[in-house]
């Protein structure tokens, strides 16, 4: 575990001001040339995690709507369908929504915006039409992150405010409704008249839904993969974070409540991925449900650019730590400030799971098999850091979190690991997949890193009697990245 410590000691400390002048030429020589051996994996300098790219030019606004605009994605407007239809009742789903804030990918985004676009365009389409609008998109928002990465920062802001905009008007009209002066909704509190009838009781159920409300929740971590690119990280993300998860806490919470005053949980579960639209048709009409499959589209939009903003910038930063083939190549900047090789990194699985998963369980398996892997490393990054608390406990710490927190989060990916494999009602999940199937794909995932590993770090040096010493070496466009370079052994 002392690997752990020390990458944690650098992330929240700055170099030694005693390094000397002679030291400090050296860190800016050519390109390609080695500077300094490095300690191993996490132990690239404070600044030099900032060197390329477009340095530190988020502030709190872009960072708060980058969290927000990666919460509200399409989660909100597709999701709560298929969760009251697993659920069963009104008043499981909202208690979800509610655990969710408190426990709280692109390819989905993709596939959510081809559907909402054939629904705007009132019109049957094939499935490889929609899989054609959905790869058109991945590979928009891969090109506008690559050639013009400060647009695509200004283009997810604005986004993120039609969002906000949207949902508040969904909220706004959930209380009209509510309040009987709809003629179109006769019976507005139906819905929540004995809220948990027919409520399920299988852990399998309650876990898969909470992997979907989950999702709809995940953009709270986005700011922290791009810490590199936030102004003053620590005191932007004090006020960044909670203020965007608390914004859209509230606002899925009475989103879903104006949902359900306009129609019943068995309408909801059989209005399929659209239900925001479909709450549009039930109080407004036919054109107006094709005007927010419009918003929901441009919604799913600026999700798919901020997953992959940040995603991209999470293959550099594991490039930069030189853990995957070919560090070079993946860590660099070049020619236009952005991670162009991180983001083809991103784009590649992308593609695969639009053309290669069946669009009709696409959408719940992708966010099922997002879910699960994440658990396990929720999990094991609140056990090290209770580990972290024991082992080293006068580490300087910016933020501290209050351990009753940690242990409530962490027993919820614990219930999260075990419940897929208890069997559901009827044997049968939300998909026409085996149920235990995406725990299982999820796993494989990990366990593949795991083996990449072993064979990398452990056996091939072993077999090939050499050993692996890091050295940090300088791109040309002023990225620093460490390499392994294989030492036989004496």
């Amino acid at each position: 575990m002392a690997s752990l410590v020390g990458p944690l000691k650098s992330a929240f400390t700055r170099p030694s001001s005693n390094t000397s002048e002679e030291q400090k030429s050296e860190d800016v020589v050519q390109s390609t040339s080695v500077q300094t051996q490095a300690d191993g994996v996490g132990e690239l300098a404070f600044d030099e995690y900032t060197q390329g790219g477009l340095g530190r030019h988020l502030g709190i606004v872009s960072t708060a709507f980058l969290i927000v605009g990666r919460i509200i994605g399409t989660g909100i407007f597709s999701t709560p369908s298929s969760i009251v239809e697993s659920l069963g009742s009104v008043g499981a789903s909202l208690m979800l929504w509610v655990l969710g804030l408190f426990l709280a990918a692109s390819a989905s985004g993709c596939i959510i915006f081809a559907s909402n676009i054939v629904v705007a365009a009132d019109r049957e389409a094939t499935e490889w039409e929609e899989r054609g609008i959905a790869i058109a998109v991945i590979v928009f928002v891969t090109l506008l992150h690559t050639f013009f990465p400060k647009l695509g920062v200004r283009g997810m802001n604005f986004i993120t405010a039609i969002k906000i905009i949207t949902l508040l008007f969904i909220v706004v009209t959930g209380w009209v409704v509510l309040s009987g002066r709809v003629h179109r909704v006769p019976d507005p509190h139906a819905s929540f008249r004995n809220a948990f009838a027919g409520s399920v009781h299988s852990g399998n159920v309650y876990a898969t839904a909470l992997f979907k409300v989950l999702n709809s929740y995940v953009g709270w971590s986005n700011a922290a993969y791009v810490l590199n690119e936030v102004k003053n990280p620590i005191h932007t993300l004090k006020i960044a974070g909670p203020l965007g998860l608390l914004i859209c806490g509230i606002l899925y919470l009475l989103a879903n409540v104006a949902y359900f005053s306009a129609a019943t949980p068995q309408e909801l579960a059989n209005s399929g991925s659209t239900v925001a639209a479909y709450f549009m048709f039930k109080v407004f009409g036919k054109a107006a449900e094709r005007a927010l499959s419009v918003l929901v589209a441009i919604s799913a939009l600026g999700n798919v650019m901020s997953i992959t903003f940040a995603q991209a910038r999470v293959n550099q930063e594991l490039a930069k730590e030189g853990v995957v083939p070919f560090p070079r190549f993946w860590a660099s900047s070049w020619p236009f400030g952005s991670p162009s090789a991180g983001l083809l990194l991103h784009f590649i699985p992308s593609f695969i799971v639009i053309v290669a998963i069946p669009f009709g369980d696409a959408y719940n398996f992708i966010i099922d098999l997002e879910g699960y892997p994440s658990s396990v490393i929720n999990f094991l990054v609140v056990l090290g850091l209770f580990y972290l608390r024991w082992a080293e406990p006068k580490i300087p710490r910016p933020f501290k979190v209050w351990w009753p927190v940690a242990a409530f989060f962490m027993a919820g990916q614990a219930f999260q690991l075990i419940a897929p494999f208890l069997r559901p009602p009827g044997g049968k999940g939300d998909t026409s997949l085996p149920y235990w199937l995406y725990a299982v794909v999820g796993i494989g995932v990990l366990l593949a890193g795991v083996v990449y590993w072993a064979v990398w770090n452990r056996l091939m040096p072993w077999v090939g009697k050499y050993k692996l010493v890091p050295q940090h070496e300088k791109l040309k466009d002023g990225t620093t990245v460490v390499v392994y370079k294989r030492v036989p052994r004496p």
